[in-house]
């Protein structure tokens, strides 16, 4: 099976300004910095981000943040002066004063903490170490299968995978998970690398997902077993 490719897609007010952001984060390139929107092309290992016009999230309904990795102590202390040069600030999600990671937000409000060096689990996985989702594990499952992703982790009903090719993981931290409050600002896309988005939607329902409908770009739209929308584009 040719694995689908993952992109996150956020809603934004500024898809140009959180562009811009985001690809001075990661050292990476705009792509279509347009009124459509921005990407952040991504590749084997490191997940694609696109930034569309959308509204403002309302509380409680973003429910998946990013993990930025350090090589060493000056690196994390770097990442922490570009995000607020570039209009970010520090975020208090009641983290402990012994944490040695950086919970920060970009200028639209979406949470990401820049981990500390020397941390194990993220090593080698890249400046985009790991999406962190609110979810169970039955949805760490069904993404498992949905991408051909191996599971990396699966303790506690805490479930993480990564793609075959190493780089960015994506875990769900499991019970008790927060009741969803509206469309989520912050959604997977999925590409087919066979171009055959029939075949992957088909696949999808089998394995858990409810078909919602298809938008005006002719991407279908679904929801995987914890109702959180995502996507499959089209071509």
């Amino acid at each position: 099976m040719i694995l689908p490719v993952l992109t996150v897609t956020f809603d934004a007010q500024d898809p140009a300004r959180l562009g811009r952001f985001w690809a001075e984060m990661l050292g990476r390139e705009v792509v279509g910095n347009d009124a459509a929107g921005a990407l952040l092309p991504g590749d084997d290992t490191q997940l694609g981000l696109r930034f569309v016009p959308g509204p403002a999230a309302k509380a409680g309904t973003r429910r998946l943040h990013l993990h930025l990795t350090s090589a060493d102590v000056d690196e994390q202390r770097q990442h922490v002066a570009t995000a607020l040069r570039l209009g970010g600030g520090h975020l208090d999600v009641g983290q402990r004063p012994e944490e040695e990671h950086i919970v920060l937000a970009d200028p639209e409000g979406n949470a990401f903490c820049v981990i500390e060096p020397g941390n194990a689990y993220l090593a080698g996985c890249g400046p985009l170490g790991e999406i962190a989702c609110d979810g169970t594990r039955e949805v760490g499952l069904f993404w498992s299968e949905a991408l051909g992703w191996p599971l990396v982790w699966d303790q506690d009903e805490q479930t993480a995978i990564q793609s075959p090719y190493g780089g960015t993981k994506v875990a769900w931290g499991g019970p008790p998970v927060t009741a969803k409050g509206g469309r989520n600002p912050q959604r997977f896309d999925l590409a087919p690398t066979d171009g055959d988005q029939r075949a992957t939607v088909d696949r999808l329902v089998a394995l858990g997902a409810t078909r919602l409908g298809t938008g005006t770009d002719g991407a279908v739209e679904l929801a995987d077993p914890d109702g959180n929308e995502f996507s499959v584009r089209a071509g």
